[in-house]
């Protein structure tokens, strides 16, 4: 009898130390998984708002009213401080990152310098505007790095943690693509001139806008979920979780989270009348069999599906063979660009694998457009005159303040790059100036 108690006893106390064990196990598995996503959410960040500020430059050099350009340099300024901020977040502590570091710090210093200053009394010299075509360079050259090493990590499902790992023991045997990534950036960055600094703040605003667009009947959880099945083309409901905003929401909504095998999904719809905001669907994109002008004609019925109407087409393009759309309202001709939607087509098989339509409901209405008070010739005399523009057509955006403008838009060319230039149709004033992002480079075919 005392030896079967025994048993027992050690039974309990194996099955305990088992279940301690486990549980251990989990909340270190739920602390790598969140510094692994802290790790990536900051890697992709810094590749974006890279990318982002080398686009923000070349626009600065294509700007030709002084008024525009000390906003345009306070952005890239800002987009300077986020970008060393994500650098700070990487397990780079152990690699020597101190001249690309010092490298977005000098863009920093020499924007907001030059921001801050009168440009009208005091405009940009020519050694200040060579300084910026240097810098529109190199931040290209470390765009294209970054994006080298972005499109490795992802193709070959690469981890930070790895990363951090082979840092700290030193581990010449591991998997160091990201690092040797990284130390192919810091060289380059050592090849630049020092010529990167010599003269940003005056802040952006936008008005705080509510969802106004949105009608139709409550939608119910379970009719959510059945949804939520179509549009992730999955048969079931297993792994598909509902939950709902709390009160003093802005407006009512559903998010929709879904995650199996290699799959992972998240949308977030409105309650009242069911309108997707926005979608996230990720999984792995198999060959291309679909062109983007085929993808463009899906993601064209998918959005008239959900009624939006009397959308246009902005601009595609295509990146590890799935088309991005960026789409409009046109009102009567005019091209209102703050009733925006984008769609992310795979070019595999068709599936919608994105959608943002956030700036769609809250801000789409019919408006009362007035009439120009420039002609379309008449404005064109405020485009910088090396422009040679291509295409021209009438616009509503929203200005610095958050107020929409009515405008003329212009495509043209500075170089090798386009532009999207607003002159307001009332005064001339030079309202806003994009460049526009080329042919993707496919990263896949460099070695």
């Amino acid at each position: 009898m005392i030896r079967w108690i025994a048993i027992a006893v050690l039974a309990v106390g194996v099955a305990g130390t088992a279940a301690w064990g486990y549980k251990e196990h989990q909340e270190k598995n739920a602390i790598l998984i969140q510094a692994e996503n802290t790790y990536q959410r900051s890697f992709h960040e810094l590749t974006y708002n890279v990318d982002l500020m080398h686009d923000k430059i070349g626009t600065a050099i294509a700007m030709n009213s002084r008024e525009r350009l000390s906003p345009q340099l306070a952005e890239i300024w800002r987009l300077t401080s986020e970008a060393l901020s994500n650098v700070g977040q990487l397990p780079l502590t152990l690699l020597p990152f101190n001249k690309t570091e010092e490298f977005l710090s000098n863009i920093g210093d020499f924007t907001y310098r030059t921001a801050i200053r009168d440009l009208e009394k005091d405009p940009l010299s020519d050694d200040e505007v060579k300084t910026l075509e240097n810098l529109y360079q190199q931040a290209g050259d470390i765009k294209d790095e970054l994006r080298q090493v972005q499109h490795t990590a992802m193709e070959n499902n690469l981890r930070w943690m790895d990363v951090q790992l082979a840092l700290a023991t030193e581990d010449e045997q591991a998997d160091n693509t990201i690092i040797d990534g990284f130390k192919t950036v810091e060289k380059k960055v050592e090849g630049f001139s020092e010529s990167n600094v010599d003269s940003s703040i005056i802040g952006t605003s936008s008005a705080n806008h509510k969802y106004e667009n949105v009608s139709g009947n409550k939608l119910s959880e379970s009719k959510v979920v059945q949804y939520s099945q179509d549009l992730f083309n999955i048969k079931n409901d297993k792994n598909i979780t509902v939950t709902k905003t709390g009160e003093g929401a802005d407006i009512p909504l559903y998010s929709v989270s879904y995650n199996e095998g290699n799959k992972s999904a998240y949308l977030d719809v409105t309650e009242k009348g069911g309108h997707p905001i926005t979608l996230l669907v990720d999984r792995p994109v198999g060959e291309k069999k679909l062109s983007l002008n085929d993808g463009y004609k899906i993601a064209e019925k998918y959005i008239q599906e959900h009624d939006f109407e009397s959308m246009i087409l902005l601009d595609s393009s295509e990146f590890d063979n799935v088309g991005m759309y960026s789409f409009i309202y046109d009102q009567d001709g005019v091209r209102v660009f703050s009733d925006a939607i984008e769609v992310k087509v795979a070019l595999d098989n068709g599936d919608i694998l994105g959608l943002t339509a956030n700036n769609y409901f809250m801000n789409h209405h019919e408006r009362e457009l007035p009439k120009p008070k420039l002609t379309m010739e008449d404005a064109r005399e405020f485009v910088n005159p090396n422009v040679e523009i291509q295409e021209e057509f009438l616009a509503v955006i929203d200005n610095d303040l958050g107020e929409e403008v009515l405008t003329y838009e212009y495509l043209g060319l500075l170089g090798n790059d386009t532009y999207r230039i607003f002159i307001n149709a009332m005064d001339g004033t030079e309202e806003k100036v994009e460049k526009l992002n080329g042919k993707e480079i496919n990263y896949a075919g460099i070695s």
